[in-house]
């Protein structure tokens, strides 16, 4: 059996210590990976890996972040993107604070990640980027202007990263999850979960597995090696 060529790669995953953030900790341990992941409140430790204390609305720490994974583990190879926070509210009531909130998490966070990373990527001519975007940041979804802002914002920054990273051998890309068995899905009403699910052709929620094997695929050198500035839909066709 040919293995996806993620041995020993050392892998940054932001917020790794719950929900779709463990579920790839998780995988890429069990792919052999050398796993850093940072977390913000929580922590929840995911076994043989390198937990951070970090966030990722601050740049200087993010900056450390990096410093301490190549110290301790070794040149970084991938990094998922994946912290992320909502604060849901109709238009009209939404705060500026709830508004600035979400962006500077979900999309400047992004890149407060990869701002110290990418440099030494390209100078190694190697890495994959992959960043975790959402079904609300292709087709918008109530009540997550802010939210779907911040992720359509990550999918053209991904976009565009591909096109200057190319050239030094570095990939970029995204995976765009639909409704997945997280917290996230929590506060949701049970009236409201049935309409979603009347939605999915698949008629069910995804798992948080299965959004890390699409994010396992997009890292690895050997299954996508050609592949860069896609969206990868995890969905069950709510959306196409």
């Amino acid at each position: 059996m040919t293995s996806l060529g993620l041995e020993d790669q050392v892998v940054l995953v932001t917020g790794g210590n719950r929900g779709i953030g463990a579920a790839i900790v998780n995988l890429m341990n069990s792919l052999g990976a050398k796993v850093a992941y940072t977390y913000r409140s929580s922590e929840n430790p995911q076994v043989g890996a390198l937990a951070i204390s970090a966030d990722v609305t601050e740049p200087a720490g993010m900056e450390a972040v990096t410093e301490k994974v190549e110290e301790k583990l070794g040149p970084i190879y991938g990094v998922v993107a994946n912290a992320g926070i909502t604060r849901d509210n109709f238009f009209p009531k939404l705060t500026a604070a709830n508004w600035d909130a979400v962006i500077d998490t979900n999309l400047k966070g992004v890149y407060n990640t990869l701002q110290p990373v990418i440099p030494k990527m390209y100078e190694r001519r190697c890495g994959s980027i992959v960043c975790i975007t959402s079904i609300s940041g292709e087709r918008g979804n109530l009540g997550q202007t802010n939210y779907a802002a911040s992720k359509a914002g990550t999918i053209g920054l991904i976009k565009s990263l591909a096109l200057e990273a190319a050239r030094y051998g570095v990939r970029a890309n995204a995976v765009s999850p639909g409704f997945i068995e997280t917290d996230m899905l929590t506060p949701i009403s049970d009236k409201v979960k049935q309409r979603i699910l009347s939605e999915i052709p698949m008629g069910r929620f995804g798992k948080a597995s299965e959004v890390a094997w699409a994010v396992a695929f997009l890292l690895s050198p050997v299954a996508s090696s050609y592949v860069t500035g896609t969206v990868v839909r995890v969905n069950g066709a709510h959306h196409t």
